[in-house]
């Protein structure tokens, strides 16, 4: 079966200075994957590369069978590959109903915009009570919800999570696990950036570590990974056998 998405020796970075080397991974058609590793080793890096926000320095990019490497964001985002950035870039004074509307503004999403609404609102029943407020009256889990659910509205075929519950308390963080297990079992392939491992091994089924801009390591969620094993991926403590 072809991968949903291929990326093939991938290599980019900021001005001179390099962050991710050649790296290669693959994403089937119903699969969920996570990436974890230390800060800074190019996880958001990866998925702005993806999602057309950074040039590529060499390599190739495929989603559908299509090479997507060079195409726009917007065109992008038109074949169903959505980027949920981190940090809930919204509008502030737009209200939560005309932030959602507007991530259906790509041709394929627009003919499902009113059923993928009424899935974002059942999804996310706070922002049904909340659907008149501005986007700035919202807590920061209520407008990480609006930021999902922005990228939901785009009718996804590839949707790419970056630190989805980062700085919220663990209510708030329990319920958007909810959620994200709620959109992966109705069948939309993920990509799924955390720094907490066991939250991703709860929702995803692979994982792979992005260590100095490389995919250093693959694992399936049902291998696990011991807290032992954490600590010296992540600093070198311990070991990781």
């Amino acid at each position: 079966m072809r991968p949903l998405l291929e990326l093939e020796r991938v290599s980019t970075g900021f001005g001179r200075v390099p962050v991710l080397h050649r790296v290669s991974l693959e994403v089937g058609p119903h699969e969920r994957l996570g990436l974890f590793g230390p800060n800074g080793h190019g996880k958001t890096t990866l998925l702005r590369a993806i999602s057309g926000l950074l040039p590529l320095w060499s390599g190739a990019i495929r989603f559908e069978g299509q090479t997507i490497s060079g195409l726009s964001p917007k065109e992008i985002v038109g074949l169903g590959l959505i980027h949920v950035p981190q940090g809930n870039q919204l509008f502030p004074d737009m209200s939560v109903l005309e932030t959602l509307r507007l991530g259906a503004f790509a041709p394929r999403a627009r003919g499902q915009a009113g059923q993928n609404l009424e899935r974002v609102l059942a999804l996310f029943p706070k922002l049904a009570e909340r659907r008149a407020q501005p986007v700035k009256t919202l807590s920061g889990g209520e407008r990480q919800m609006v930021a999902i659910g922005v990228g939901l509205m785009g009718d996804p075929r590839l949707l790419m999570l970056d630190e989805p519950t980062l700085g919220l308390a663990p209510k708030i963080k329990d319920e958007l696990c909810d959620a994200i297990a709620e959109i992966s079992s109705g069948g939309v392939p993920m990509i799924l950036v955390e720094q907490d491992v066991e939250f991703l091994l709860s929702l995803i089924q692979r994982l792979v570590m992005i260590d100095h801009g490389e995919a250093k390591m693959e694992i399936s969620a049902e291998e696990g990974l011991r807290h032992d094993q954490i600590m010296a991926m992540y600093f070198g403590q311990g070991t990781a056998a």
